[in-house]
């Protein structure tokens, strides 16, 4: 996986970025790998620069030389066929999916990764997006996300929500309730460990935003930290180091997973009555 995480760099930066990084671990020169492709080394050359965008066909020759899967495919597609800011594909594509432990605090909405189709829409709907087609390729992309949590070798997923989450309605009691009990099945797989932060408590350290820490194998720690008016994608220590001490106090306040699933179903119930 690409360790380079520099938010200057552009979708077709990354794919050059990790295609001579991969092409070097194999020992490969530009000419064979051209020769392999039935391409030039000129072009390769271009491509590990960002200056030329490959073809989907190339990308997926890359993927069958290398026994990448469909890495350099998914990279790829971000370039022709983004699905969010530059930040959001890094994260979603690059990072998230290679991590060892995710974990992360939400004080206005459920996780994106814990979302059901009717409740990210409706987050979508409330945003900045004017197409519906936009609108759909962005919770289709959401809906993606999910799978990691299933997969062989899924990521281990610590999720600290405020309680307040619970209470807000979004897009009615229905979706609610649907959400929540979303929510609680996600909340007994034995890689997911969901804790409530309780209202009332005194802490007020995580309420400027939202954030999730990735621990990866093969890279730093990456943290993506998202507000109103900024979000981004770091490895920088100092930053991390931050979040992670936030994290840890947030985490100190928050009730133990039992007590929380018993928190969400009594919301869930809740929402239930009124539909």
């Amino acid at each position: 996986m690409a360790n380079d995480l520099d938010p200057r760099l552009t979708a077709a930066q990354r794919f050059g970025k990790e295609l001579a990084r991969v092409r070097k671990e194999a020992n490969m020169t530009q000419i064979r790998l051209g020769k392999h492709l039935g391409c030039s080394s000129s072009l390769i050359a271009h491509l590990e620069k960002g200056d030329r965008t490959p073809k989907l066909d190339l990308a997926a020759g890359c993927d069958e030389i290398f026994g990448t899967g469909d890495r350099f495919k998914r990279l790829c597609r971000n370039i022709t066929s983004p699905t969010g800011p530059d930040w959001y594909i890094r994260w979603t594509e690059e990072i998230e999916p290679y991590a060892r432990v995710l974990r992360s605090w939400d004080p206005l909405q459920i996780p994106g990764i814990l979302q059901t189709e009717a409740y990210a829409r409706a987050v979508f709907r409330g945003g900045l997006f004017t197409s519906e087609q936009d609108i759909q390729d962005k919770v289709d992309a959401r809906m993606r996300r999910r799978g990691i949590l299933l997969r062989d070798k899924s990521p281990t997923l610590l999720v600290l929500l405020d309680e307040w989450v619970l209470r807000r309605p979004i897009d009615g009691a229905k979706v609610m309730e649907e959400q929540l009990d979303y929510l609680l099945t996600a909340g007994e797989l034995p890689n997911v460990t969901i804790q409530i932060v309780p209202y009332d408590t005194t802490c007020t350290t995580g309420l400027m935003s939202a954030f999730m820490i990735a621990e990866l194998s093969d890279a730093p720690t990456t943290v993506s930290v998202d507000s109103a008016a900024k979000a981004e994608v770091s490895a920088d220590h100092k930053l991390v180091s931050l979040i992670w001490d936030i994290y840890d106090k947030l985490r100190t306040e928050a009730l133990r997973p039992g007590p929380s699933l018993q928190m969400i179903k009594e919301a869930r119930n809740q929402w239930k009555q009124q539909t």
